[in-house]
């Protein structure tokens, strides 16, 4: 089935609150390229960590749809984005997901830009070319507290200027930029992005499905309301997110949440959460993985602050690592998920730290949620699907996600 861009708005109308989305938002294509355009044409991206590009000349690529966008350091160690797109004939430059360069130079005639996208050389051209006039396009970037978002939009919502004012204090105890990478995995699951988000923003399914990530993180603190009949240690969890609330903040960390997920263009939530057992790390027994802990933290049992944007990502900061998360469509039913783990940079692996301790967890969480997410994939495409409920209990930041999406959907999508 492909849907019709005159259909979609019937299809966003009729959509039930608190149920989760017609069949054809998870599987036509016509509504991909939609959500291609619309929602990651339009919004900013959450594309990896700074860290990403520690050097003058460090670039990486990123892929969203046909679109291709180089992320580049320059030699005054500014970030410039780009689109990946030669001026000449339209060859991409860089080839790799990621590589250093010192200059930008196209493989296939060898047009030559510098590290600011202006073009440097073009031979055989003319004594009348104008190198001024083919610089690279550019792509708008922004930084928010070390974690890089771009947007293709001319005009990009300026709302993250809104999200980089009271996510910065937050973040910036972490020090994201005195980090490097010290793992990097890519998952390719056979799913809609849409499914790998709302997987992400429940923990419903974590107690039965999780076991190595629930030894260290309580359910509690994404997305759980009081339920009479199920309510076993929520109100325990309360208490002790209470105290460390107000321990944290004394210590002049932000912790309290703040949630915006559903009510602004540039949707975020953030809390810092207590973790179980040492409460120090996400790890299989809670203890922090890295003894070198990040920025000037003089203790490890801080829990973990997490951060979720939309349409695209969610980050668990701890003491001593970092885990960043981007979601990036690649078709209607499948999506690249890209974990990164960070350390401080002066932290030495086999010394400092250990990189299966350090990765354990969510190797096993991310190959748990591919199973989850592509069952559910192949369930959502049986003639046998309609949206079901979700949780009042536990499901609201997945209604949240859902929301923000139709929301931004029906905003775009022209009137026929």
């Amino acid at each position: 089935m492909t849907t019709k861009t005159t259909d979609i708005h019937t299809l966003l109308a009729r959509r039930k609150t608190a149920y989760s989305l017609e069949q054809a938002f998870y599987t036509d294509p016509a509504i991909f390229e939609l959500d291609m355009e619309l929602i990651f044409g339009r919004h900013w991206i959450y594309v990896g960590p700074e860290p990403s590009v520690p050097e003058p000349g460090d670039y990486v690529t990123v892929e969203l749809g046909r679109t291709s966008v180089l992320v580049v350091r320059d030699d005054d160690m500014r970030l410039n984005a780009f689109h990946n797109v030669c001026r000449h004939r339209g060859s991409r430059l860089c080839q790799q997901q990621k590589g250093m360069v010192g200059n930008l130079v196209c493989p296939y005639h060898q047009w030559t830009y510098n590290l600011q996208g202006a073009l440097m050389f073009a031979e055989h051209m003319g004594d009348k070319f104008d190198v001024s006039q083919h610089k690279l396009k550019p792509v708008h970037l922004r930084n928010v507290g070390g974690l890089l978002f771009i947007c293709l939009a001319e005009a990009p919502p300026a709302d993250i200027d809104d999200m980089a004012r009271q996510m910065e204090p937050y973040l910036a105890q972490h020090n994201l930029a005195n980090c490097k990478i010290a793992k990097q995995m890519e998952i390719v699951e056979d799913c809609n992005w849409k499914l790998t988000m709302e997987n992400n923003r429940e923990c419903y399914h974590c107690r039965a499905n999780h076991p190595e990530l629930t030894m260290s993180l309580y359910e509690y603190g994404f997305g759980y309301a009081p339920d009479p009949k199920h309510s076993d240690g929520l109100e325990q969890y309360q208490g002790i997110l209470n105290q460390r609330h107000a321990e944290w903040e004394a210590q002049g960390l932000p912790s309290r949440e703040i949630d915006h997920l559903d009510d602004c263009v540039t949707g975020f939530r953030t809390e810092r959460l207590p973790l179980d057992r040492a409460g120090e790390s996400q790890t299989m027994n809670g203890a922090a993985a890295c003894r070198k802990l990040l920025g000037e933290f003089g203790r490890a049992d801080l829990g973990g602050l997490s951060f979720w944007t939309q349409p695209n990502s969610w980050h668990h900061f701890m003491s001593d690592h970092i885990v960043t998360f981007t979601v990036l469509p690649i078709s209607a039913e499948k999506t690249m998920v890209r974990t990164t783990w960070l350390v401080h940079k002066d932290a030495v692996e086999g010394v400092d730290y250990d990189l299966d301790n350090l990765a354990a967890v969510w190797i096993a969480t991310n190959a748990q949620d591919q199973a989850l997410v592509e069952a559910s994939q192949r369930g959502v495409r049986s003639d046998a699907y309609e949206p079901g409920p979700y949780s009042p209990y536990t499901e609201m930041l997945v209604e949240k996600f859902c929301n923000w999406y139709v929301t931004r959907l029906s905003a775009l999508v022209p009137r026929p």
